[in-house]
């Protein structure tokens, strides 16, 4: 039986909202979902888990007929799904009484619940949130039952606020496959056995690295999985390293090179790391400007003019500290000379 695991879609989402891109990004979220039930289709994906907020906050009955309309397009895959902290079922939820599509089963129930998909000869296990926070752990004691067929556990959290896990113990509970969500970076964390999907879509500044789905196979000779990278976009952390030599033009076109290598359709959080001429403060407004730029941090400091300095405290202990290295220290060697000079002139002081 082959299956996707998919979490965290925020569907509603608008990321970077102060951003002119932000529009364009919440739109986005629905297309990577509307092509993920493509790539369902397309691979004869026998079963869709959804492993909780699929919206990002309480969804509208237009968004849940459009959702179920996309689940009607796969009729041969069935679709088994929960709802997560975000979209979590108020009293006056939406999703109580909506009437989904034969191929799909919806966790309703904030008990732990079991279903039977007899096609697929498979035991689905899972829970709903009827809260923003869950802090028992109602995973932890479960097993699931020993009548033949596969048995997967669809679940969310992670953290002490919503159902913490003891992953090693769930890992041994003895379920063929554990689709988590929560957690949006993907990650396996028992081999062939039970991983996080992560964000289908990256909706945050720190969700750095890719993202995507978790593809899956159980078969008589046990569970395979392999996650799939499927992100229109990364969010991706770019350190620029600076010199004395470098000014504000040449650090914008080096800036320029990083993001043209990486790919202009990312969107990048910037550190400047290194040293820069004494005199000179980077425009970090100019540099916001080069690309889809979230975040600029400046942490350069100040060169020292190591040749007066190795004049002025000549048979000191800072000349001495001075001498010991080479006459133009590169890299590590370099930072050192600075740290250390910084320090003793501190200590000086």
């Amino acid at each position: 039986m082959k299956f996707i695991h998919i979490a965290d879609v925020h569907l509603g989402a608008q990321p970077d909202k102060e951003y002119t891109w932000s529009q364009q990004r919440g739109e986005e979220l629905w297309d990577s979902f509307r092509e993920i039930i493509e790539k369902a289709k397309k691979e004869q994906a026998e079963l869709l888990l959804i492993a909780g907020d699929l919206f990002h906050r309480q969804p509208l009955k237009g968004e849940l007929k459009e959702v179920n309309y996309l689940f009607s397009t796969i009729p041969h895959t069935q679709v088994v799904l929960m709802v997560g902290n975000h979209d979590y079922m108020k009293p006056d939820s939406y999703y109580r009484d909506f009437p989904w599509n034969e191929n799909v089963t919806f966790f309703k129930s904030q008990e732990l619940k079991r279903v039977y998909l007899k096609e697929l000869q498979t035991y689905v296990y899972g829970l709903s949130y009827h809260s923003r926070e869950i802090t028992q752990p109602c995973y932890d004691d479960l097993r699931p039952g020993g009548e033949p067929g596969n048995h997967i556990l669809l679940a969310h959290g992670g953290d002490k606020n919503h159902i913490p896990i003891q992953f090693g113990r769930l890992a041994a509970a003895g379920f063929d496959y554990v689709a988590l969500g929560h957690i949006h970076k993907p990650q396996i964390l028992s081999e062939n056995k039970m991983a996080y999907a992560g964000a289908l879509e990256p909706i945050d500044q720190n969700d750095f690295g890719s993202h995507g789905y978790v593809e899956g196979i159980l078969s008589a000779k046990g569970t395979r999985i392999r996650f799939c990278p499927f992100a229109k976009r990364e969010y991706i952390p770019l350190e620029i390293q600076t010199n004395e030599h470098m000014p504000q033009s040449l650090l914008e076109a080096v800036i320029r090179e990083n993001i043209e290598e990486s790919g202009k359709e990312h969107t990048y959080s910037i550190y400047l790391v290194g040293y820069r001429d004494e005199k000179l403060r980077y425009n970090l407004e100019r540099v916001r400007h080069l690309g889809r730029i979230v975040d600029v941090e400046d942490y350069t400091e100040p060169a020292l003019d190591i040749e007066a300095l190795r004049r002025q405290y000549a048979g000191t202990v800072i000349g001495e500290y001075i001498r010991h290295f080479p006459e133009s220290p590169e890299g590590t060697q370099l930072a050192a000379l600075h740290y250390g000079i910084q320090a003793l002139l501190q200590t000086k002081r």
